[in-house]
């Protein structure tokens, strides 16, 4: 049914409906014959579909691949962050779509404000109908409804209402939990103080880096490239929200009369 929507659009717009291909088997093994490439017929995959059929593309391809595995985000709230922007951040990159992979996983609050910061930002998200998990820290503060984290909370991709919550020691520590635990998709940073914003746009390797807005804007039609085929979290040869453009190669064309080069 998708197949033929898009070339009844590709015929609308008279293209070649032969332009995008519809493979009619679900024998698993068409797909590793995909992975080789077709003696050169494929020029790129981009799967979509399960970790485990994400992995294996990645694991077998030999044609380029856009993807990601997981979207495991996160939201570090500053010590200079604007209490009530950062609620409504926060419930947002969390709970505006759950499923989505640009939805936030894990909190990152800054230490120095935990005191006055984390009980607000909690009650915020259970409102919402989120469930939260805490580190140590955290759960010392001794907010209602915080059930312990453990080790594999904090590289979880839950797509569904639960979130983990860490203290850390400033931008520095958030930085570099986000470093050991993240999958480079998206991180979203809440403050008012530029200087510290900046270091963490600069130094979170990851495909979206976002100053004070929400982890769901990591989308291609929300970044102006239509519509979306994928967020692919590598480096070569596009990075972020793939469209069309990003799909498409570069042919240099020269012309001269006779030009040489000195």
């Amino acid at each position: 049914a998708i197949h033929a929507c898009l070339v009844a659009g590709l015929e609308a717009a008279g293209l070649p409906a032969e332009a995008i291909q519809f493979v009619p088997t679900r024998d698993r093994a068409a797909v590793g014959l995909m992975l080789t490439g077709l003696d050169n017929t494929i020029d790129v995959i981009v799967p979509r579909g399960g970790k485990s059929l994400v992995a294996r593309v990645q694991m077998e391809a030999r044609v380029p691949v856009f993807a990601h595995l997981e979207g495991i985000c996160h939201v570090y709230v500053d010590r200079l962050a604007d209490l009530e922007m950062a609620k409504k951040i926060v419930v947002n990159a969390k709970m505006r779509r759950t499923g989505v992979c640009g939805a936030a996983e894990t909190l990152l609050v800054d230490a120095k404000v935990a005191d006055q910061y984390l009980k607000p930002l909690i009650e915020a998200l259970q409102q919402a109908g989120c469930r939260v998990r805490g580190d140590r820290q955290s759960l010392a503060l001794g907010v209602p409804g915080v059930t312990p984290a453990s080790e594999s909370d904090w590289s979880t991709e839950y797509l569904d209402a639960i979130i983990s919550v860490k203290l850390v020691d400033g931008v520095r520590e958030a930085i570099d939990h986000i470093e050991r635990y993240g999958s480079h998709h998206t991180e979203a940073i809440i403050t008012s103080d530029k200087r510290t914003a900046q270091r963490f746009v600069a130094e979170v390797d990851s495909a979206i880096v976002l100053h004070n807005a929400s982890t769901q804007f990591a989308d291609g039609g929300e970044f102006g490239m239509g519509a979306e085929i994928g967020i692919a979290t590598g480096k070569l040869h596009a990075r972020g929200p793939v469209g069309a453009e990003q799909l498409c190669s570069f042919k240099y064309l020269v012309t001269g009369d006779g030009t040489i080069r000195p």
